[in-house]
């Protein structure tokens, strides 16, 4: 049996009870879509920014989070919920706003912490300072997008930063006692087993908390789709993804906490692989798979 701990056996432990994730829509842009960096986003990101399930962000922030309750409430029976900052890139502001909407949630009598989904490039020293602070009272997470440690692959999928900027960003988050989650995609264009195998490596040797593994999803109205349309890639198979997932899984740290194995996407928006959108099943299969309980 692979060596695994889910964030859910981690959140368990820590609050006694399970702990539901509300995604949260802080209302921002990315610097890879307004022009500071590109204009027309990562290549595999849809016009939701990566947060196609999170709030409405016409609402405020305690509005968000009782609408998501309420969404939730048939099948989560907690009372425990982490505020997910989820779309697009959500320290891409000024340390004003971001303090009014991040304190807005820590301050939820039923928020017990705040996870912040972001760019390494986007993390002035304030904006570390001001999480550092609100991680005194409600545990805070920093979820930094970074995919690939191969550069060329980075530069494919539109990126806009490289490596040692991810490599610095960690190192001020931990320095600031915050911790650090990263996301990983499996089955990027022109990738190798090898090459995924090194980028979860490197995120290991960083000493990160977390790991979010995703599979990659093609979604319509990315270029990415236009991409799988000429035949220029092939996405992976279930086999072949619970296979690197084994790979993976294996070169991780025993304590690090693994917040994924494969991912959603809206059904609508699917393009391939599309054995995916059964995620029951996927999960049942990887499971059984890979001896993971």
């Amino acid at each position: 049996m692979i060596p695994y701990i889910s964030v859910n056996d981690y959140l368990k432990n820590k609050y006694g009870e399970k702990v539901y994730k509300l995604a949260i829509n802080g209302g921002m842009t990315c610097p890879n879509r307004d022009g500071r960096v590109g204009t027309g986003g990562c290549i595999f990101c849809s016009e939701g920014g990566s947060g196609d399930f999170s709030g409405d962000c016409l609402l405020s922030v305690t509005e968000q989070i009782e609408a998501e309750k309420n969404r939730v409430k048939k099948k989560f029976k907690g009372t425990k919920y982490i505020a997910y900052f989820q779309a697009y890139t959500n320290t891409y502001a000024e340390e004003p706003y971001l303090r009014k909407i991040f304190y807005e949630a820590a301050n939820h009598p039923d928020i017990v912490g705040l996870s912040i989904a972001t760019r390494p490039d986007c993390l002035p020293a304030n904006v570390i300072t001001l999480l550092s602070e609100i991680n005194r009272s409600k545990e805070v997470w920093v979820e930094l997008g970074l995919q690939t440690v191969n550069e060329k692959t980075a530069e494919y999928i539109r990126r806009g930063y490289p490596l040692s900027v991810y490599d610095d960003a960690v190192e001020r988050l931990h320095f600031a006692g915050l911790k650090v989650i990263t996301h990983v995609i499996l089955g990027l264009p022109g990738e190798t087993r090898e090459d995924m195998i090194n980028t979860s490596r490197h995120v290991a040797e960083q000493g990160c908390f977390g790991i979010k593994l995703q599979l990659l999803h093609v979604l319509e109205g990315t270029d990415l789709a236009e991409e799988y349309r000429k035949g220029k890639f092939e996405t992976l198979t279930l086999e072949e993804y619970t296979d690197i997932l084994r790979a993976v899984l294996e070169v991780l740290p025993p304590e690090m906490v693994i917040h994924r194995i494969t991912g959603d996407s809206p059904k609508r928006l699917l393009l391939a692989p599309l054995w995916s959108a059964d995620k029951k099943n996927v999960l049942n299969h990887i499971r059984r798979e890979l001896g993971i309980k």
